[in-house]
């Protein structure tokens, strides 16, 4: 039988660019990233104080992350390693609301096991394109390869996904954030922006509702969706406004109050009513 080489060489030529392809497929851990691409809404979790045991029982609540505040808090990154440690298994992915976007910082959150960099106050194109730098690796950034429990917690591939699975927000805070949204979504490696709500407020003397205040809210919003990118903002605004899709939920103290209501009116649902008033109409009124 006579063998057709050439059409063997055709055959291959095919085959294994396809084999390649598929060793080269990136695993995607950040279920964060996943969830956004299916047009899921996310949530997460707030955590300012090094407690383990809180931030297990908010990693295990039913957040799709956590929003570790490094920001505002007393935190540093040997606490927060702990932390994220301790809960490794748990199905909230950790991001960290950076103190500032220095090389340090961020890569420090990134060491630690952080899949999400929360940039504030960004208010100069520098500090969103410092982030990204130094978030990712080489070719694209500079984050440099150093110890750190990101491979314990995410894998032996880790070094060859981390670009794939780190995301990076940016948080607009000011009028000078609003009048460079339009360089902020075109930098690549920015995968969503946050709206400040109460921060915007503050910096502008204008409250929501405010048509001036709504202009800048509407400018960031529809910037960034047409750029193809995430919008955020608080919690309350999944109900009251479109668009949004990554919010920032409440903290451990307002998490604890309102768990403990619900027990103590589930054990007695007079607790909190006047004298007299009935918890169910028909019913007799509490004492």
């Amino acid at each position: 039988m006579k063998i057709n080489y050439a059409l063997l060489a055709c055959f291959a030529s095919l085959l294994v660019p396809a084999a390649w392809a598929q060793q080269e497929e990136i695993p995607i851990f950040n279920t964060v990233k996943l969830k956004l691409a299916n047009g899921q809404s996310v949530i997460g979790g707030t955590i300012d104080a090094a407690e383990p045991a809180t931030y297990c029982a908010m990693a295990n609540a039913g957040f799709d992350f956590m929003w570790i505040e490094m920001q505002h808090s007393p935190l540093n990154y040997s606490q927060v390693a702990e932390m994220i440690w301790a809960c490794r298994d748990a199905p909230a992915i950790p991001f960290i609301r950076i103190p500032e976007a220095t090389e340090g910082d961020i890569q420090k959150a990134l060491d630690i096991g952080a899949l999400g960099i929360i940039v504030p106050m960004v208010d100069a194109i520098e500090e969103i394109e410092t982030a990204v730098t130094y978030a990712k690796y080489p070719p694209m950034g500079k984050r440099s390869l150093g110890g750190g429990q990101y491979g314990a917690l995410w894998g032996r591939d880790y070094r060859r996904a981390a670009n794939d699975n780190i995301m990076v927000v940016a948080m607009i805070e000011q009028v000078e954030g609003v009048d460079i949204i339009d360089q902020v979504v075109n930098t690549p490696g920015v995968d969503a922006v946050f709206v400040a709500s109460s921060d915007l407020s503050s910096f502008t003397g204008l409250r929501q509702g405010d048509p001036e205040y709504e202009a800048l809210v509407s400018r960031v919003l529809d910037t960034t969706l047409a750029a193809g990118l995430t919008a955020g903002g608080p919690l309350n605004w999944l109900e009251t406004r479109e668009g949004y899709g990554f919010f920032q939920g409440p903290g451990a103290g307002a998490l604890i109050r309102a768990g403990t209501r619900v027990s103590l009116e589930s054990a007695d649902p007079c607790r909190f009513l006047p004298s007299g008033t009935s918890p169910v109409a028909g019913e007799d009124p509490c004492p």
